[in-house]
């Protein structure tokens, strides 16, 4: 790979690791690729589809005239690996926030859980965490509940295209789920928990597709103190 190469536009995707920020990743991906090549202070670079903190997996990284596209890839359907725990529940959806409302899941079985999947399937009406990055009324969503005030969510249409590759190993139940834009995979955990009347969060997330892109080839060894880019495949 060569600067005309980055500046006429490269797509990199980047596997993103545990407790990064979309961000960050980027931030880290530009300063490698400017300290090895010859680019201008204004190299054109971004990200197509944010990925939690607390998730790890696929991240789309454009340069160049690539940056136009990026609109393109976020409309991509996507795809997760997803585990949840069943039996108890957090404000956040996920593991940022410690557990709450434990219930007895001892009358729960795996018929009932393999019965609840399909009921998500196709278009639904899902309302995001309140710890999201949503604006209301020109306040991010997550700043709100953080501060303790009340946070109304309005629902809206998203679609779960498929779930498949179920596994269970009660509290945890295993699935990958292919779905639109904008779905929320925590607000799918806790969703599933009230229908089997005993709450659920996310536990584990990792996104394994956007599009015909796919975590097969990704890579975090862009963002490794030592990795060279030498031997880059575009």
């Amino acid at each position: 790979m060569t600067d005309e190469d980055l500046l006429s536009g490269q797509i990199i995707l980047l596997d993103k690791p545990l407790e990064w920020t979309s961000f960050q990743a980027v931030n880290k991906l530009k300063y490698k690729l400017k300290s090895e090549f010859n680019l201008p202070k204004k190299f054109k670079i971004g990200h197509a589809g944010t990925l939690d903190p607390r998730a790890t997996g696929l991240l789309i990284v454009c340069t160049g005239k690539f940056t136009k596209i990026i609109p393109e890839i976020q409309d991509a359907p996507k795809e997760y690996f997803t585990e949840i725990k069943i039996g108890v529940q957090t404000e956040s959806y996920d593991t940022e926030k410690p557990e709450i409302l434990q219930q007895d899941i001892s009358e729960i079985t795996e018929k009932q859980i393999t019965e609840t999947l399909p009921k998500f399937l196709g278009e639904i009406d899902q309302k995001p965490p309140i710890f999201s990055a949503i604006k209301i009324e020109g306040n991010r969503a997550y700043d709100l509940a953080r501060a303790g005030k009340e946070v109304e969510m309005k629902s809206r249409k998203t679609n779960i295209n498929y779930i498949k590759d179920i596994s269970i190993e009660l509290p945890f139940v295993r699935f990958t789920v292919g779905c639109s834009k904008g779905t929320y995979i925590r607000s799918l955990a806790h969703d599933i928990g009230q229908e089997l009347g005993v709450g659920a969060y996310l536990t584990n997330l990792r996104r394994t597709k956007i599009g015909d892109y796919t975590i097969e080839n990704a890579s975090s060894q862009y963002l490794e103190n030592d990795y060279k880019f030498e031997n880059f495949n575009k």
